[in-house]
């Protein structure tokens, strides 16, 4: 029998469905973090229903996942679709809207094939640019409908004095071109304090969330900040917050305790940030998270100048928390997953009936070797298998590796994992 029985979908606010979630789908052999193997059926972008391997039956078409370990899918709270993947053009990065465009659809797509299916981009708007970055990446999220979920975040450089009125002209004309959060970087303006004000303003006025860069290196502004935050909806994070990690531990303690009153969302960058080097360092993520703030974490810079060999990869950004600020395997991907989910805004995702399908399989049996050595994903999005990644390791002929039994990983003949299996073509 199911071990989990289809229950009425949640709301999801769409107007109806999407054409990309009509099929029915049905993972067959996945293996659970609790140890279980089961199959999962799939249909109207939802899990329909959960059972011990076997146990479910459906005209759908199969994928068999035998060797993977099935978890709700990750996401991206912190990218930079605007700047990505230039760190190796020659000469002045264009920001020309079919070359920004590019760049951010591109980058949207490698980090979907790492597994995250929603990303969160952060586009600078102002300077001689204008809002051509901010055009360029709103046609990327059209053109990528149905693969991943993509939202803007518009980044204006002042909003304080003279120099800050065009930019907060500028910062509602992006809202109205489409970009739905509010961001910035306080840091940069003469008055920090007055461009947070402005930002929640704004905010406030939209009803959309705010999403800020800081240092956090100064914890009478990031106080104040969490007291103009608090009761703001639908809410606030900040990040990477590398300063904030330097400061003596009694006064991030307190720090820490304003923010969790205040409900603000820290999320970190365990990649190396976005800000260049002098801004680099680790956000204290554990005594962030003792006092009850929200820790998510992204992956900033990819391939660009602040990080010229950033991967984008959220699992990558989980084991970094594991082995580098102790976190448990679990933990550490809850950053990367839900606590990254819950600070976009969006529904909460469990491998249980009646929660979106949105799902990551990686080939393991177990969270920690996962986080280690996840190489080979299949990516669900939607209820629909959206991207594939297989790896193939392979030992030559010896008698070591036969007296070993070196582990040789590949694709079973015909039964390719994440290909369907009967019943029809995966899509």
């Amino acid at each position: 029998m199911p071990d989990s029985q289809p229950q009425q979908p949640h709301s999801s606010g769409s107007s109806g469905p999407d054409p990309a979630e009509s099929g029915a789908l049905l993972l067959c052999g996945a293996r659970l973090t609790d140890g279980r193997t089961v199959d999962v059926r799939l249909g109207g972008g939802r899990i329909e229903a959960v059972g011990t391997a076997g146990s479910l039956t459906a005209h759908a078409t199969r994928v068999d996942l035998g060797g993977h370990l099935l978890l709700p899918a990750a996401a991206e709270p912190h990218a930079h679709g605007d700047t990505a993947l230039s760190a190796e053009v020659e000469g002045p990065v264009s920001y020309d809207v079919p070359d920004v465009q590019r760049r951010a659809t591109e980058s949207a797509l490698l980090q979907l094939g790492h597994g995250a299916t929603a990303v969160r981009s952060h586009v600078r708007i102002g300077d001689v640019q204008g809002l051509g970055p901010m055009e360029a990446v709103l046609q990327a999220r059209r053109s990528l409908r149905g693969l991943v979920d993509l939202t803007v975040v518009a980044v204006p450089r002042l909003l304080t004095g003279i120099a800050g009125a065009d930019g907060l002209a500028m910062l509602r004309d992006a809202m109205k071109m489409g970009a739905s959060v509010v961001g910035g970087c306080p840091d940069l303006d003469p008055d920090p304090t007055g461009y947070a004000e402005a930002v929640l303003e704004l905010a406030a006025e939209h009803g959309c969330p705010v999403d800020l860069h800081t240092d956090g290196a100064d914890p009478a502004r990031l106080g104040r900040l969490a007291a103009m935050a608090g009761g703001l909806r639908p809410g606030v994070a900040i990040g990477p917050c590398g300063g904030l990690g330097r400061l003596p531990v009694e006064v991030i303690s307190r720090t820490a305790d304003q923010l969790a009153a205040a409900g603000v969302t820290v999320v970190c960058l365990p990649q190396g940030g976005c800000g260049g080097a002098e801004r680099r360092g680790a956000a204290p993520v554990r005594l962030l998270r003792a006092a009850g703030v929200r820790v998510a974490a992204g992956s900033g810079a990819m391939r660009d100048a602040s990080n010229p060999v950033g991967r984008g990869d959220p699992l990558e950004a989980a084991y970094l928390l594991a082995s580098q600020c102790g976190l448990r395997p679990d933990d550490a991907y809850g950053a990367v997953s839900g606590s990254a989910r819950a600070a976009m805004g969006l529904p909460e995702v469990r491998v249980e009936a009646g929660f979106p399908a949105e799902l990551l399989a990686v080939r393991g049996d177990r969270l920690a070797g996962a986080l280690s050595l996840a190489y080979s994903r299949v990516v669900v999005h939607r209820g629909r298998v959206v991207a594939r990644t297989s790896a193939v390791r392979e030992y030559c002929d010896s008698a070591a590796a036969v007296a070993l039994d070196l582990p040789r990983q590949g694709r079973a003949k015909g039964n390719e994992p994440g290909r369907p299996k009967g019943g029809g073509t995966a899509s």
